[in-house]
């Protein structure tokens, strides 16, 4: 999974009330699954002739659907792949990097075909304990003739029991600086002014920026060598204990919407 819901926010207030904005800011949030508005946008996948394909996967994936790791270029998050196929319904898809496998999908779909179930355990930016959940699926479009039950379009309805670590997050204010840290080893500590810096502990993302767009609402801008990858717009509630977040994922071409809640 692409960053297996790996949200790193950021917030920050107009200047003549920083005071106020860091003590509502300052603390651990925890994303709400129950109301996360999921992208429309489907991912297309083909397994057929004992070939799978990601076409929607940035870049797409093709390899031979052996059991066998085959090499993939282009993902900062692996450089290999193995697909598995158990039977009719069911297929095992693991990613690796340098030898070790980082992401394992155990993908099932229902006897009806209309729905399946993705799980997962995602290692892939993460230091520590893996992040783990559960994805389900409704089927946009069928595959082809002869295809497996996997081939077609999917979008992902709902997203459940991930582990706390994947869905929550730390922010620290000082000196019109922000600090953002997570349970799986991101981090970064950039100025409230919309300048680079660097974020650490993602292969995928290399820099980050903050800016204001208001006294409650904030951007950050995640790059990857210099591109953008991702938008995300934050806005804190008059209460301070809830956030609304909107994530622009700029090379998917999807948008998603979560709640985050201040423990």
């Amino acid at each position: 999974m692409k960053k297996s819901l790996q949200i790193a926010l950021t917030v920050a207030l107009l200047v003549p009330i920083v005071a106020t904005a860091q003590s509502a800011l300052d603390g651990t949030w925890k994303i709400d699954l129950a109301k996360a508005q999921l992208s429309d946008k489907p991912d297309v996948y083909l397994l057929v002739a004992g070939t799978y394909q990601c076409k929607t996967c940035v870049p797409a994936i093709r390899v031979k659907a052996d059991g066998e790791v085959h090499p993939v270029t282009g993902h900062p998050y692996y450089d290999g792949v193995s697909v598995k196929v158990t039977d009719a319904r069911n297929v095992e898809i693991n990613r690796s990097k340098n030898g070790k496998t980082v992401v394992t999908d155990k993908m099932t779909v229902a006897p009806d075909g209309a729905t399946a179930i993705d799980e997962f355990v995602d290692s892939s930016a993460t230091s520590g304990a893996p992040v783990t959940g559960k994805s389900e699926l409704s089927r946009v479009a069928a595959g082809p003739d002869g295809s497996h039950a996997l081939s077609g379009s999917w979008r992902t309805s709902k997203i459940s029991n991930i582990s706390d670590n994947g869905v929550t997050f730390t922010y620290k204010t000082q000196d019109d600086v922000l600090t953002m840290s997570t349970p799986t080893g991101q981090s970064f500590s950039a100025k409230l002014d919309g300048t680079d810096a660097p974020y650490h502990g993602d292969p995928g993302t290399s820099s980050v920026s903050v800016k204001r767009l208001g006294k409650k609402t904030f951007e950050e801008t995640d790059k990857r060598d210099g591109k953008v990858i991702s938008v995300v717009r934050t806005v804190v509630a008059a209460d301070g204990r809830t956030l609304a977040i909107v994530v622009h994922d700029t090379l998917h071409g999807t948008t998603s919407k979560f709640v985050g809640i201040k423990q």
